[in-house]
């Protein structure tokens, strides 16, 4: 089997129809209700770090079926339909769908994991900075967490008048209440989507099958394992990078991969048995 076209296997397999359709429906009907449901279930059903007063055990679980936006619901939903359907043809789709939510759970663990080390580098830098409230420390804060980012707020003027004034004690008290603020905030950033199982299923799928082609465009062909490869360099380096601003769980992306290598070993060696 070295080709791969929408049509060779059953176009739309029963699992991921299934996850399409929970995914899109649980998407429009969040998107339909009030702004302060819409806040009340980001709080309980989208996955918060555990040192979070919002966190709750289920939400390991639930956020693999909550989105962002249409986009981010269609890149994941398309992606999962490509990718999936060669995993879910071959082992079928009670064990495909065990690896579905394998991958997503590993994933949330693994993203749990760089959350609660990124908290702890915040709280101790936090209390260099409110110990020392000095523009270099806010700065440091700001370079590597951007609080304006988490907070929504303008920083810009409050270094100014730190950088311009160090014993500025209006600007003290501001900055001492606005890193504290951040910590708070940074402490409850949620985190949704499906990108994690997602990444797995396209790591078992190039796993699997590393020579099959995939059409991009339906046009362009390309080895699955070079896609793979790509894909997953690219959250690599962006992960490495860990641009403030950037609102992607790549962490998460990348746990997704690595569940879905250890499951496949496992599952390998038990076959082999």
């Amino acid at each position: 089997m070295n080709d791969y076209r929408p049509g060779n296997f059953s176009i739309l397999p029963v699992v991921i129809k299934n996850l399409m359709i929970i995914n899109a429906l649980i998407y429009f009907a969040t998107i339909t209700m009030p702004k302060e449901i819409q806040v009340w279930i980001d709080h309980m059903f989208a996955l918060h770090y555990v040192g979070s007063d919002l966190f709750k055990p289920h939400q390991i679980v639930t956020h693999i079926f909550m989105h962002g936006s249409f986009g981010h619901l269609f890149n994941n939903m398309f992606s999962l339909w490509i990718f999936g359907s060669i995993l879910e043809n071959y082992v079928g789709p009670k064990r495909f769908l065990t690896f579905y939510m394998a991958c997503g759970i590993g994933a949330a663990l693994c993203y749990m994991g760089v959350v609660a080390w990124e908290n702890h580098q915040l709280t101790i830098m936090a209390n260099q900075f409110l110990n020392n409230p000095t523009y270099e420390n806010l700065l440091d804060l700001e370079r590597k967490f951007n609080l304006g980012y988490i907070t929504n707020k303008g920083i810009d003027g409050l270094l100014a008048a730190l950088h311009a004034n160090p014993n500025n004690v209006t600007a003290i008290d501001t900055g001492r209440f606005f890193v504290t603020d951040a910590v708070a905030a940074y402490r409850n950033i949620p985190m949704v989507g499906a990108s994690g199982a997602v990444y797995g299923i396209l790591f078992g799928a190039a796993y699997l099958f590393p020579n099959m082609l995939l059409y991009i465009y339906f046009l362009f062909p390309v080895k699955l394992k070079y896609a793979a490869a790509f894909m997953i360099i690219m959250e690599v380096v962006m992960a490495v990078q860990n641009n403030p601003g950037d609102n992607v769980a790549h962490f998460a992306h990348l746990g997704g991969v690595l569940f879905s290598f250890l499951l496949l070993r496992a599952w390998t060696r038990r076959g082999r048995q």
